[in-house]
């Protein structure tokens, strides 16, 4: 039976572009399929509405958009990652789910200067798995203060 220790991180691995992207296990709730998502007036354009997932109004976030990447269409690969943020669940339009990987603590190095076109404030750290490189997301910082409160008010 394999045992994670207290050196090792369980992180969900999801694709946007090509770049792989990681969040903690223990954050996420679920992986849905994309479904019929409602607008919200008056929210972040990155906000894509709400969606009722098992009697539940979650507010649903594009981070493509939030990451300030090219649209992309939504292909049967999309995924919506449902985590918890703050007491709230919050889904995340990610191009795919890819899996889940356990990585040593000490592979975890501090974001670089500049990744790509994701700010580094929304990124914990980056690791090495296999022949890939993964972001890990501070998911703390994905939302400003600002948009927090822009989130709360689609309860």
């Amino acid at each position: 039976m394999l045992e994670t220790t207290s050196n090792q991180s369980k992180m969900i691995v999801f694709q946007l572009k090509d770049e792989y992207y990681g969040v903690p296990v223990d954050t996420v709730g679920s992986i849905e399929r994309v479904q019929q998502i409602t607008r919200v007036p008056n929210t972040q354009s990155f906000i894509k509405g709400v969606i009722n997932l098992r009697g539940v109004v979650t507010p649903i976030i594009d981070l493509r958009e939030r990451f300030q990447m090219d649209a992309a269409e939504f292909t049967d690969q999309t995924r919506i990652i449902i985590v918890h943020f703050d007491g709230k669940d919050v889904g995340l339009i990610v191009d795919s789910a890819k899996d889940v990987v356990d990585l040593p603590e000490d592979s975890i190095e501090p974001p670089p200067e500049v990744i790509g076109s994701v700010e580094v404030d929304y990124i914990r750290g980056v690791a090495k798995d296999n022949n890939r490189l993964l972001i890990l997301l501070n998911l703390e910082k994905v939302l400003s203060m600002d948009e927090k409160e822009s989130l709360s008010t689609v309860d």
